[in-house]
């Protein structure tokens, strides 16, 4: 028998954007634990917006469990939060997805490295760097500076340790800004791990000093881009059956719902959906084939297959729920019949 440090890790209930938290529990087991070994836990919800003080109890409920190897035996507990009856907690946005295996989602990460108020290698106490056009996957020191690369790259490490479908990194387009992408099977996979990669970046950050911004304009109104987190999204019908006849009706349900869509999509999303810096305007929605500026980017590869594949929503901001825009893409999926 070995102890094992389990670090359970959920969402508060703070608004408009949740905050991870985490706790240890330190148990013993033979092996690794599996997800059916590990007990329930109890915490005070007064303390993370999530219930009163005169009946604070919440439970988290383990839902997924990842390898920790920043740790000796270190072990990663994410959790939904339930009440004591066994109910999903009003902020469980985990708890509002269709169940569906066949239902496969990939989020874009997009993210700024802040330090000492300001991006990395943005001048300190004011001004800006050159303007945005060789930070974009660029290399060396005066376009990606001397540490982010150094974080970005053990993030990735991390994740790959822990077992998450982490498919890519890359400097974007602004100084000091990045992105990961995490592909799922299923429809709660990708939102499970896209969650536990934001926990292993920020708590890595920690120990540079650094801040992870997530915030979808950061930068105001300039002519820095700003930060989303696009999510490809496909199901079976899509990929084995599609045709342009249900690709319409699909697209016309995501017009019908697109206020749906934008109220789960992000806070401040206003400030980014512009029409400008490669998005289309927030009350507005469109589609097109290798469209970057559309709400919903069709790919060639989709047109050229029959209208069969995956489609990319690029509405979605970098502090988007990935709970709550995969429950709110499938809700608009479901609302269309198959011809």
């Amino acid at each position: 028998m070995a102890k094992y440090k389990l670090e359970y890790i959920w969402l508060d209930g703070y608004t408009p954007v949740a905050n991870l938290r985490g706790k240890s529990l330190i148990k013993e087991f033979s092996s690794f634990p599996t997800l059916e070994e590990l007990p329930l836990w109890g915490f005070d919800g007064s303390s993370t917006r999530q219930a009163e003080g005169h009946s604070s109890d919440c439970v988290l409920k383990p839902v997924a469990v990842y390898p920790d190897t920043t740790k000796k035996n270190g072990v990663i507990v994410l959790c939904e939060v339930m009440h004591p009856d066994g109910t999903p907690h009003s902020t469980n946005g985990r708890a509002t997805i269709h169940d569906e295996a066949g239902t496969w989602f990939g989020f874009e990460q997009e993210y700024f490295l802040y330090k000492d108020g300001v991006p990395l290698g943005f001048p300190p106490g004011g001004g800006y760097p050159p303007p945005q056009g060789k930070y974009y996957t660029g290399v060396g020191y005066e376009n990606v500076g001397d540490i982010a690369r150094e974080i970005v790259e053990t993030h990735l490490d991390l994740c790959l340790d822990a077992g998450i479908n982490h498919e890519g990194i890359n400097a974007e387009v602004a100084k000091g800004q990045w992105e990961f992408q995490i592909f799922g099977k299923g429809s709660k996979k990708a939102a499970d791990e896209m969650w536990v990669a934001r926990y292993l970046l920020i708590r890595l950050c920690e120990k540079y000093k650094v801040t992870v911004n997530l915030h979808c304009k950061p930068l105001g109104d300039t002519d820095w881009n700003g930060s989303g987190m696009h999510a490809n999204f496909s199901t079976d019908y899509l990929r084995t059956v599609g045709g342009k006849e249900y690709f319409e009706a699909l697209m016309a349900a995501f017009d019908k719902y697109k206020n749906e869509h934008i109220a789960v999509y992000g806070p401040d999303n206003h400030l980014r959906l512009t029409g400008l810096h490669e998005t289309q305007s927030i009350d507005k929605f469109n589609y097109g084939v290798a469209n970057r500026g559309a709400s919903i980017r069709v790919p060639h590869s989709f047109v050229n297959n029959g209208y069969k594949g995956y489609l990319e929503d690029r509405r979605p901001n970098s502090q988007g729920d990935p709970y709550l825009i995969a429950s709110r893409i499938l809700q608009t999926i479901n609302t269309v019949p198959k011809p």
